[in-house]
């Protein structure tokens, strides 16, 4: 063997505690270990390095300098420069070869150079509200990996077959419970920026398990002639009846829902009506009003809501008529929880269920000031989705009493 095969040898065989020492030995700052001229990042090549010189011994069937190897048919060719990407930034690695070249490291396939895992990274600070800008400020200062505004559009863009799946995927026939709202967007369209609407449907299904339906970017439509469309598009996917439909106070949800789903029965959000009865009431009374109000939605019967309602009418209903008449013009639909027993009438007289989920959707938009394009929207909307539903692991509580239920006052409209 001669000197520069012994020093080669050497080299690759240099203990692994020792390298680490000589490595952490030379740090003068906690710079010195990041980014990909750091100690993080050689160290990482070196070992690296060294298993893929142990599987090229296991492909050809000897190790490196033994005599064996003159006859076997193949053997050792050099060395060629990688480019690698790891979580410590990207790297130049030396990959071993064969004479015949036939040799393909498995090794690399979990570091290939267009990384899953940066890809993921990418995918993850996008669902997180973070700009294109931002996501390229951040991958530099964290792995010191230089990823272009394109390269990062085009990685995100991967995503958009998942996100038209998702919207288009076909959908159960029967819904016992659905909610339907909307939040605010900033969207640039024909050079200028619109609040635009994004129209959200959340259902509970047969399982007692929450499913969002899909997102819709308004197109500035009155808002009940949209959700028409929308009710149109779930009936294409397969949706052939929905029990109970909770909403707010949008002038004409109902006639656009019935339009589509006739049978469906029409909850109007009560703290929707509350806070827009409160906008005609002075200050100083709110908290009687209030009060007075408790007494019609928190009674145990119909009967006694109508009570508690004409009781308001004569108290209030000089000084604050308007207040008054909205309760009374939208009661048939305001007063609709009343006809089910309470497990069924908590879940159905708010929206909460899907305010809380529009919530944690505003968590990730607000850090998008104004969106480019509304294929943004739906990215960034379906991305935080999928964070937001891996959560929900479990069915409503009491779902099984909530359902029996639900069969006995809907008889004949949910299968098995």
């Amino acid at each position: 063997m001669s000197t520069n095969e012994k020093q080669e040898q050497a080299k690759i065989e240099l203990p692994s505690l020792e390298r680490i020492q000589q490595e952490l030995g030379s740090a003068k700052s906690i710079d010195d270990f990041f980014g990909k001229q750091g100690i993080f990042a050689r160290l990482f090549a070196t070992t690296l390095e060294q298993m893929l010189e142990a599987e090229l011994t296991a492909h050809l069937g000897y190790e490196k300098y033994e005599a064996k190897g003159r006859n076997s048919g193949n053997n050792r060719n050099g060395k060629y420069k990688r480019k690698v990407r790891s979580s410590g930034g990207e790297v130049e690695v030396a990959v071993p070869r064969d004479r015949n070249g036939d040799f393909e490291p498995k090794l690399l396939h979990k570091y290939e150079t267009s990384s899953n895992e940066l890809e993921d990274k990418i995918i993850t600070l996008y669902a997180k509200g973070l700009s294109v800008r931002d996501i390229h400020d951040s991958l530099q200062e964290m792995y010191g990996v230089e990823v272009s505004a394109g390269t990062i559009s085009t990685i995100t863009d991967k995503i958009w077959p998942m996100v038209e799946a998702w919207q288009s995927r076909p959908l159960e026939k029967v819904y016992p419970l659905i909610y339907l709202d909307c939040i605010h967007v900033h969207l640039k369209r024909e050079g200028r920026i619109e609040s635009t609407a994004i129209y959200i449907v959340l259902a509970v299904d047969l399982q007692g398990r929450k499913d969002v339906l899909g997102h819709w970017v308004g197109d500035g439509a009155e808002g009940a002639k949209f959700w028409t469309t929308v009710l149109g598009q779930l009936q294409a996917r397969g949706v052939k009846d929905i029990l109970i439909a909770c909403v707010d106070g949008l002038t004409g949800f109902k006639e656009a829902i019935q339009a589509v789903f006739p049978k469906a029965r029409i909850q109007r959000c009560i703290v929707h009506q509350i806070r827009n009865s409160l906008k005609y009431v002075s200050y100083t009374d709110q908290d009687e009003f209030i009060r007075d109000l408790k007494s019609i939605y928190q009674a145990t019967t119909r009967d006694a809501a109508e009570t508690a309602l004409l009781n308001l009418a004569d108290k209030w209903g000089d000084k604050y008529a308007v207040a008054v008449r909205a309760w009374e013009n939208n009661w048939p639909e305001l007063s609709t929880f009343f006809d089910f027993p309470y497990d069924i009438r908590r879940m159905i007289y708010t929206t909460n269920m899907i305010e809380g989920y529009n919530r944690q959707l505003r968590r990730v938009t607000k850090n998008k000031t104004v969106f480019p394009t509304e294929e943004a929207i739906r990215k960034s909307f379906y991305l935080a989705h999928r964070d937001i539903a891996a959560k929900w692991t479990m069915p409503i509580p009491n779902w099984p009493k909530i359902l029996n239920q639900l069969v006995i006052y809907f008889e004949n409209r949910i299968q098995f």
